[in-house]
């Protein structure tokens, strides 16, 4: 069980297409001089005058040591423009690469062993959809588009190959003739798709259910999936429960009173449970696994922190808001830290605004303008359901009646080789995402099994599965980003919310009037029948959906009684809410610390400064080892634990990078995943970690004579034997890991980072590597404590997703608020910008925030001026 493969199939096939390069990669790069010039001659101007055609007057860029960019500019246009450029300075082969993401065009650049990937991504069809939502815009929305893609362009126009980026030249090895096209505003839109596809909620827990269906009985299954923990952990609406423990240890016991585990409402496939089906679900898994994930490997931990306190607990008297997304990590940062500000708001010109956006999107996604700051994490609701069609020849089955089979084809044009075309196939639910040429997804109607709730499959009829999904349907959410940037208040803020589609977040809010605020947006589907957590028949209409939830209905808050809001993933609302949002969310753990810690300050009348929300942030305590490590001190020691076991006399369960408890403690609780579960459930369907396998864990330590405690395969016979079990392996590896003093131990030596380059960091070419990834960095934190730097305990300890960024915000001087990025704001590896800010990050320090125009201009560094003409 101890295995990356899991990792190792989501990159094989970029591996397998770039391992040619690396002898020809080492010769090009023998020459040190040709060396540093192919690297150095990519790097933008910063400074000085550049042309840029068609402004309707000269713009500004001033950037400070980080690189980041304030734009000012006289016109909308012109600033969006400038944003583009600059963006296509910084960051051209990332947003590039991207965009052959978002189109199902890798083939393009990588060659055959992409078909696969590039059809799943047709078939789902984002381009397309991205198009759609294009053709829908608003002239002025689409008018901040077309000025960006203008921006990309002009640059474009005076750069090409090593000119542009490093990865042109390193392509150019194995696809010589590739020229990078004009950018389109559908180039942008598409990334939202992406973006929706990365944080698509419970898809992969549907997925999970249906395999453990075929092993387990319905209760089991449910075990393995708990419900949320009402009467413990705190709603982001409600607050935190009457009654419920407020203190980190007593907090951690509170964590382990779970709703009981109960079967689905509605099973609606029970027949899922048979071997064939979960076969097909695992290679359905593993195909989904071998997508790009262009936020970053971030699996079942993707998540993210966020809160907002009243002026009445702060220092200033006015708000101050935190927020640090919780993605993949990878290189260079999703982020792209940048300011817009028109030289006068006005209607036509409304920006006063900086903040982190995406290279290859134009305005800000998460940050604040003159009036109004805002936040993000992701809400997580299920807007994702798989349907089991029952599909003859080129019809499929739906009320009786049997109705075509929608059918388009593409092209997919391959380096090197003949292009591909593609069938693609959909019902009234979407796209069918079985059987795909050239994909990891199986045939499934050849080996369905008969069962007496379904039709048999028969020579003619099989079984195939189809994809619905609310990021398939054109939606507002690009019009929504420029509308935020604009708000100046809660009604205006609220009205841009509406119009934030897909993908659906928690959104924080304050203003320098003193409010705060919570409101929840997105398309969520009001289903028939189900609740979304196992696949359904899809020949009925039982389980279809029947609209949205209006978005008045949406939680919100607008100046709680309690002072704060925070958000973290966890149920935004209680069981009595009348509509589903979803089974799924996360299981409060970091919510409840967090809430625990600011109720603590107003308790003790202390008032709030941006520098205590940082340090909030940088909160290591585990409230698994708060719970689990006084059971492990029951457990009679052995000659080889019993040093270890020592490491916790006196340990505040925090996971602190010099740690040897820390250390100790996470090697016990890898091995007790592995040999609680891992002999026992599919490979695919393992607990990685994570607040999902904490509330298991925790609920099984009150269960001693619990079956999950029993394995004959590892020699235990109950929940203490288990335990003794993992303790001795733990010694045992921490001292092969660290060394035979268990006192020198450190959570950091093993519990390490490799900043990972998206296209070319996992191609296993290690010339490629060394010049495109960054690390190792020995780091804190843990998966599901505040200081969220997760990792997969299927695989070893080191860290897969973590607090891409930070912010504190500070509405009373915005000048006073701090921002942070993972790694740095340029592409170009081995520019100043490219890593610069990761050693900040590894130490939970942070930078200042200049906002004020004579703040920005006295921290720059390099100013250039852009201008219509020469």
């Amino acid at each position: 069980m101890g295995t990356d493969a899991p990792r190792t199939r989501r990159h094989r096939r970029i591996r397998s297409a770039l391992s040619v390069l690396a002898v020809v990669l080492s010769l090009v790069l023998v020459a040190t001089g040709l060396g540093v010039w192919t690297v150095t001659r990519s790097f933008p101007t910063l400074s000085g005058q550049a042309t840029l055609p068609g402004l309707d007057a000269d713009v500004t860029v001033y950037r400070d040591q980080a690189g980041i960019p304030q734009i000012l500019a006289r016109t909308a246009g012109d600033l969006f423009k400038a944003e583009g450029y600059v963006h296509a300075q910084d960051r051209f082969w990332e947003m590039d690469f991207r965009r052959h993401v978002t189109s199902g065009r890798l083939s393009e650049l990588f060659g055959k062993s992409q078909v696969g990937t590039d059809t799943f991504i047709r078939t789902l069809g984002w381009r397309a959809v991205a198009e759609q939502e294009v053709a829908l815009l608003d002239p002025v929305t689409l008018g901040y588009y077309q000025s960006y893609a203008d921006g990309v362009n002009a640059y474009l126009a005076g750069h090409s190959g090593a000119d542009l980026s490093l990865e042109y030249a390193v392509l150019a090895l194995q696809n010589p003739g590739y020229e990078p096209e004009p950018w389109t505003p559908a180039d942008s839109v598409a990334w939202l798709k992406a973006m929706a596809w990365d944080l698509r909620s419970n898809l992969d827990d549907e997925i999970d259910r249906a395999q453990l269906a075929g092993s387990l009985n319905p209760v089991e299954v449910a075990q393995l999936h708990p419900d949320y923990p009402y009467a413990a952990h705190p709603t982001i609406v409600g607050g935190m429960p009457a009654g419920a423990a407020l203190s980190g240890a007593a907090l951690a016991g509170a964590a382990s009173v779970t709703a009981p585990a109960t079967p689905p409402a509605v099973p609606a496939v029970p027949a899922v449970a048979e071997t064939a089906l979960a076969s097909s679900l695992n290679s359905l898994h593993d195909t989904l696994s071998a997508v790009p994930e262009l936020l970053g490997p971030a699996g079942g931990e993707i998540g993210s922190n966020s809160w907002v306190v009243s002026g009445a607990h702060t220092a200033t008297g006015k708000p101050i808001l935190a927020n640090d997304p919780h993605l993949g990590a990878v290189m260079p940062s999703v982020w792209y830290q940048v300011g817009l500000r028109c030289e006068a708001v006005t209607a036509d010109c409304p920006f006063d605004l900086a903040g982190y956006g995406f290279s290859g999107l134009p305005g800000i996604i998460i940050g604040h303008n003159a009036r109004i700051a805002w936040g993000f994490t992701n809400l997580g609701p299920d807007v994702a359901d798989l349907y089991l069609e029952k599909v003859t020849g080129d019809s499929y089955e739906y009320d009786g009646v049997a109705r075509p089979i929608q059918v388009r084809s593409e092209e997919i044009r391959v380096a090197g080789g003949p292009p591909v075309t593609i069938e693609i196939r959909s019902t009234e639910h979407g796209p069918i995402v079985s059987g795909l040429e050239g994909s990891a997804f199986p045939a499934i109607a050849a080996d369905y099994p008969e069962a007496t709730d379904l039709p048999p499959a028969t020579a003619e009829t099989g079984y195939q599965l189809s994809l619905q999904w609310t990021a398939l349907t054109p939606g507002h959410t690009a019009t929504a980003i420029f509308a935020l940037g604009a708000a100046t208040d809660w009604a205006g803020f609220r009205q841009a919310a509406s119009l934030f589609d897909v993908p659906s977040q928690n959104l924080v809010y304050a203003d320098v009037d003193g409010n705060i605020g919570y409101q929840a947006p997105g398309l969520i589907p009001i289903r028939r029948a189900g609740d979304g957590t196992v696949p359904v028949p899809g020949w009925t209409s039982q389980y279809g959906w029947d609209g949205y939830i209006p978005f008045d209905a949406l939680p919100q808050s607008l100046n709680p009684a309690s002072g704060f809001i925070v958000t973290a993933n966890n149920a935004p609302v209680g069981p009595d809410y009348p509509y589903l949002i979803t089974r799924d969310w996360d299981h409060g753990y970091r919510a409840a610390e967090i809430t625990a810690r600011l109720q603590a300050l107003i308790d003790a009348g202390t008032p709030m400064t941006t520098a205590m929300m940082s340090e909030i942030q940088a909160d290591t305590f585990s409230p698994l080892a708060a719970r689990l490590v006084p059971v492990l001190q029951a457990i009679k020691p052995t000659e080889q634990t019993r040093a270890a076991l020592a490491l916790f006399d006196g340990w505040d369960y925090r996971l602190e990078s010099d740690s040897a408890a820390a250390a100790y403690f996470n090697i016990v609780w890898r091995n007790l995943l592995v040999d609680l579960f891992g002999t026992k459930l599919p490979e695919s369907t393992w607990l990685t970690g994570g607040d999902r396998a904490y509330a298991v864990v925790i609920a099984l330590l009150d269960e001693p004579d619990s079956p999950w405690w029993k394995n004959t395969r590892v020699g235990s016979a109950g929940r203490d034997s288990m335990l003794q079990r993992v303790l001795q392996q733990a010694a045992v590896e921490g001292e092969r890991l660290m060394g035979p003093d268990a006192s020198t131990w450190r959570w950091g030596s093993i519990h390490t980072l490799e900043v990972t380059n998206a296209s070319f960091g996992k191609s296993g070419v290690a010339p490629l590597e060394w010049l495109f990834n960054r690390g190792p960095y020995e780091l804190a934190g843990g998966s599901s404590v505040i200081d969220a730097v997760g990792w997969d305990a299927t695989a070893g300890y080191t860290v897969d997703w973590v607090p891409s960024m930070r912010e504190v915000v500070s509405l009373a001087d915005w000048d006073d608020s701090t921002w942070l990025n993972l790694t740095g704001n340029s592409g170009h590896a081995f520019h100043p910008n490219y890593s610069d800010q990761t050693a900040l990050w590894q130490d939970q320090e942070t930078r200042p925030w200049p906002f004020s125009l004579a703040a920005v201009r006295a921290a720059a560094t390099d100013t250039l001026r852009l201008r219509a003409g020469p």
